[in-house]
């Protein structure tokens, strides 16, 4: 009985990290003042290769969930059908969210506005992904893949593990400019995410929802 109601609030604190994670980074997006790292490089990718911005996020998504199997050094059934089941809802609800961030008027903020709504949806992003990495039961790869680096490879460093994690997502970036001439979503807030996420992550595992512990599995 215990172990149900455990699990029962783990799924209702994913339910609540995935609407949280979609709508933080869309914000960002909106700003146009730089997303996460992640996300800038998304948002790069979908203008380089001209495919809407849902439909690359889950191809990118596919991508990283094949990346963790190589990472774990064995097929994980679970942990493959888990990522995939994330990037579906995910990948869409970030574009649709962004719709509606931009109809409110975010994207028409002053400088300052748009700085301070970056911010918190930067610091959303991180207390998401703090979030359900604790819960475990389904994770985005892209955060799955800095769970496994931190977890298999880093001895439990959130900072260091965030950092190793963000070498694809730059090397996207990089070449995205090197064949379109042209940036987007890369900013203020990528530079903000590059020296803070881990930090963030860090502490929201001990003060967001504390009661919500890790739930190891690599």
């Amino acid at each position: 009985m215990a172990k149900m109601k455990d699990y029962g609030q783990r799924m209702r604190f994913l339910g609540f990290s995935i609407l949280l994670n979609s709508a933080a980074n869309a914000l960002t997006i909106s700003t146009n003042l730089g997303s996460a790292v992640w996300t800038g490089s998304s948002v790069n990718l979908s203008n380089w290769i001209h495919v809407p911005l849902g439909t690359t996020l889950f191809l990118y998504g596919i991508a990283v969930t094949l990346l963790n199997q190589a990472l774990l050094g064995k097929f994980d059934r679970r942990r493959f059908v888990s990522n995939l089941l994330y990037i579906l809802p995910f990948s869409y609800l970030v574009e649709w969210f962004g719709y509606f961030w931009n109809w409110l008027g975010v994207n028409q903020l002053n400088l300052t506005g748009r700085i301070i709504v970056d911010i918190i949806g930067l610091f959303g992003v991180a207390f998401a992904v703090s979030i359900y990495q604790r819960c475990n039961i389904i994770m985005h790869p892209n955060d799955d893949l800095a769970y496994i680096l931190r977890f298999k490879y880093l001895r439990g460093s959130a900072v260091l593990a965030q950092w190793v994690s963000y070498l694809p997502p730059l090397t996207i970036i990089v070449l995205s400019y090197l064949f379109t001439g042209d940036l987007h979503a890369i900013g203020f807030g990528t530079v903000w995410a590059l020296i803070t996420q881990g930090i963030v992550m860090a502490w929201a595992d001990f003060h967001v929802f504390p009661r919500l512990k890790h739930h190891i599995d690599v």
